[in-house]
């Protein structure tokens, strides 16, 4: 009885699911295509290398044995590489001795196929373009490879890979594909430098103010850093309540408020806003919104979050949201994210809509890449702040990085930050081409001055008050390391309701308050 198969049940085996007939009918079709090649480009490109080694100069940085579709081509190449790098020459006869037991090379000549394709060259002038020929077909064949293996993972239901993962591994490949062969490295002549660098001081020059970067916003600052400078790292170092993230966001406001003026061909001056990638590990995009409203409107956010607004007080908070849907500053507030993703997201931000800055808050959140979470902490970050001025070389944009400083800085009696006190401090310090400290004596003297009351006499408490009234809603920026400048003291005015930042008025500056 189990083993009779009656009619309906033999009908119902042999319906395919109409999904599964058109997979297996692409599956049986992509069978019987080639992969993308050209065997004649390949043998051309050998043969110009074999008949003048120096053809091999015009293609060594950007073409390697992997990007030949034929092994033995691949093999030929990859020897005739290293008997150049030594220094001595490659041809028929000197790569004689390395196939003589090689069975690939066998099978398709030996000996006599070598000087088959010494022979193949038609001009030593065309090694770029054979080279580009090979490595378009290897791209090709690299992209139908990535479309497979996503086509196979996708089928797989594996809980530690959701979709949303192998969105972003593609991603990464795709981006590091088309990265590869973007060869812009090696020497370039001084004039070339030396005419950069008179382009950006004319650029200064041409401009009502002295700024080559990107701006903060605030006058001070950018007097002492010239602004945001591109491929800089810098960093923004503070204890908790300092207003490191405030900080941030009211320079990424000011900036994407900034227009950035190019000229075209013809002359004509063109402003484009400048755009900012705002990376919130700590903070949700609505809290960070909240805050920039807050700034912007001067409404308390906790009264914008309940809701507790006057009527004058909405009419300015819908003006500015109104006003902010034209920046160009876009919010990632992905938590745990590695350098690597940030970098994947940079680049598609910069290809989809421009770059001109990135801020990352902070970079003890930053998840250590996989292969490197066993080892101590100091080395984690060491290669976090590595790679984050990487980032900045390779898109060429500043990037900003906020830090905690260590309890250290609350164990002296000065309180002022010094480059010692940076978590992790010697990765830190090196890498980074800035570091900014940010400092409020107030906060100190506030919370000294409730805990000293009993203790002090009457005289020394009568100066703290004293000094804790000259520091009321003032904020230091101290320059601790700047790589192409001096170092020095930026002096904001902090309003703390609002959470922002400001120029300090010259009449609010007191004998103390200089550079």
């Amino acid at each position: 009885m189990f083993g009779t198969m009656t009619k309906t049940d033999t009908d119902d085996s042999k319906e395919l699911d109409p999904h599964n007939v058109t997979l297996l009918h692409e599956n049986e079709e992509s069978a019987f295509r080639i992969l993308p090649h050209n065997y004649e480009a390949e043998m051309a490109l050998i043969g110009a290398i074999l008949a003048n080694n120096r053809s091999y100069e015009k293609v060594q940085e950007f073409l390697l044995p992997e990007h030949f579709a034929d092994p033995a081509h691949s093999r030929v190449y990859e020897t005739c590489s290293r008997l150049i790098d030594l220094g001595q020459l490659a041809d028929p006869v000197t790569l004689k001795n390395y196939f003589i037991n090689d069975e690939t090379l066998a099978e398709i000549g030996g000996q006599a196929y070598l000087a088959e394709l010494a022979n193949s060259v038609i001009t030593i002038q065309n090694a770029q373009d054979l080279c580009k020929e090979i490595y378009d077909c290897f791209l090709r064949r690299e992209l139908i490879d990535i479309g497979q293996e996503l086509a196979n993972k996708a089928y797989e239901h594996d809980i530690d890979t959701p979709a949303e993962l192998q969105i972003e591994a593609a991603e990464g490949r795709l981006f590091n594909l088309a990265e590869e062969g973007a060869i812009e490295g090696g020497f370039k002549e001084f004039r070339s430098a030396v005419t950069s660098a008179i382009d950006l001081a004319a650029a200064a020059y041409r401009r009502d103010t002295e700024l080559v970067g990107v701006p903060s916003g605030f006058r001070d600052l950018d007097q002492l850093l010239g602004g945001l400078h591109k491929s800089d790292l810098v960093i923004i170092a503070g204890r908790p309540s300092m207003g490191k993230t405030a900080l941030a966001t009211n320079i990424a406001y000011n900036a994407a408020s900034s227009a950035n003026q190019t000229t075209d061909d013809t002359g004509n001056t063109i402003e484009e806003r400048e755009v900012i990638a705002f990376f919130s590990l700590e903070m949700s995009a609505e809290q960070l919104a909240t805050r920039i409203i807050s700034e912007q409107a001067h409404v308390r956010s906790d009264a914008i979050r309940r809701g507790d607004v006057s009527e004058d007080e909405y009419n300015r908070v819908f003006a500015v949201s109104q006003a902010l849907h034209t920046l160009k500053l876009f919010i990632d507030d992905t938590p745990a994210l590695t350098v690597s993703q940030i970098r994947t997201r940079a680049r598609r931000l910069k290809r989809q809509q421009g770059l001109s800055l990135i801020i990352v808050d902070y970079l003890q959140l930053i998840n250590p890449p996989t292969a490197s979470r066993n080892e101590n902490r100091v080395q984690e970050v060491s290669l976090i702040t590595r790679s984050l001025k990487a980032l900045a070389k390779e898109l060429n944009v500043p990037v900003v990085a906020l830090s905690q400083l260590s309890r250290a800085v609350e164990q002296r009696e000065e309180k002022r930050p010094q480059l010692s006190d940076l978590r992790e401090s010697g990765s830190i310090e090196q890498d980074s081409d800035v570091v900014l400290f940010l400092y409020r004596e107030e906060y100190y003297l506030d919370r000294d001055s409730r805990e000293q009351r009993e203790h002090e006499t009457e005289e020394k408490f009568a100066r703290r008050l004293e000094r804790l009234e000259r520091s009321r809603n003032k904020a230091e920026v101290i320059v601790g390391k700047q790589r192409h400048g001096p170092i020095g003291t930026a002096h904001l005015h902090f309003n703390g309701d609002y959470t922002q930042f400001s120029d300090l008025a010259l009449d609010e500056r007191t004998p103390e308050d200089r550079y």
